[in-house]
């Protein structure tokens, strides 16, 4: 799979089917959407590709949406490697691209950039300057710029259709068994292992400190979860929140690892959610910190 970052793309990938979207969280759906494009470039003896943005979009538009996405950018290009893609077309979301009216949308990205003979995109596409442009738009310079539009059928879950904001209100309810069951996999975060204040080392339950950046925000308290690193795969108890008993102020994820000792500052971790064990709460002091800690590893380790 080759990844675009900027507008040449290599002749054989031109002609192909492309599915354009954020695929934030690359969820059932998404996959959907992806193997109905797959499907259609192998008939047609074509190459397939993607092409998403970055930022975010509402994120870009929206400076105080500090917690929103899924996944970040690393583990949507990881996710675009399993489904088997030829290539990712990644555009930088900026203020001139925002600027971009539907129709040099069109003529620039589909047309110039990508030449494409297929374009899959859900029903309620809307892009170009103040997302002006929709399926209409799209139809409409079909002829003109040589290219067919295909609009997915939606995935519905309970007679609603999935979508990643679904799967957002799930995530922030702690509801992981819907989540899982949305995603086709856990829900997880990566992120660089920090320096704390060694508060859980001194108590008898050393933690990695993991900044939680932009991901959307889970229901503060405790967690079963699953840890990996290019070394090992192993299962732990997280906390995320801002640690009242110790009057914290920042977000912060905790991950006790079990059965691992060694100092893992600076590694990249992927945190997987299992299971939400018990909701944020202030202790009267260490000790009975220490006990419900206890309590909360041994409802992990089920």
């Amino acid at each position: 799979m080759i990844i675009y970052k900027n507008s040449k793309i290599n002749k054989k990938f031109k002609r192909s089917v492309i599915a354009i979207g954020n695929f934030d969280g690359l969820h059932l759906g998404h996959k959907k959407v992806l193997n109905q494009a797959k499907l259609k470039a192998k008939k047609n003896k074509i190459k397939f590709g993607v092409v998403t943005f970055e930022p975010v979009p509402v994120m870009f538009f929206n400076n105080k949406i500090k917690n929103h996405r899924i996944n970040n950018l690393e583990q949507k290009i990881l996710f675009f490697k399993k489904a088997k893609l030829d290539f990712i077309r990644i555009i930088k979301f900026n203020k001139n691209f925002s600027k971009l009216t539907p129709e040099k949308f069109i003529k620039n990205i589909i047309y110039k950039n990508l030449n494409c003979k297929f374009v899959y995109v859900s029903k309620n596409f809307k892009f170009g300057n103040k997302r002006k442009g929709n399926i209409s738009t799209l139809k409409k310079y079909e002829k003109f710029f040589s290219y067919k539009t295909i609009i997915s059928k939606p995935l519905k879950r309970n007679n609603k259709v999935l979508s990643s904001s679904i799967i957002r209100k799930k995530i922030s309810n702690a509801q992981l068994g819907k989540v899982k069951l949305f995603l086709g996999r856990n829900w997880s975060i990566e992120g660089r292992v920090v320096k704390g204040k060694k508060r859980g080392r001194k108590i008898g339950f050393p933690t990695c400190n993991i900044k939680f950046r932009d991901y959307v925000m889970p229901k503060l308290g405790v967690y079963s979860v699953m840890v990996k690193t290019n070394n090992f795969k192993k299962k732990g108890i997280a906390n995320i929140g801002y640690r009242p008993t110790f009057n914290g102020s920042s977000l912060l994820l905790e991950v006790n690892i079990f059965g691992i000792k060694k100092n893992l500052y600076k590694k990249v971790l992927e945190v997987s959610f299992l299971r939400f064990i018990r909701g944020e709460k202030k202790f009267a002091n260490i000790n009975e910190l220490k006990k419900q800690i206890q309590k909360d590893i041994k409802k992990a380790k089920k």
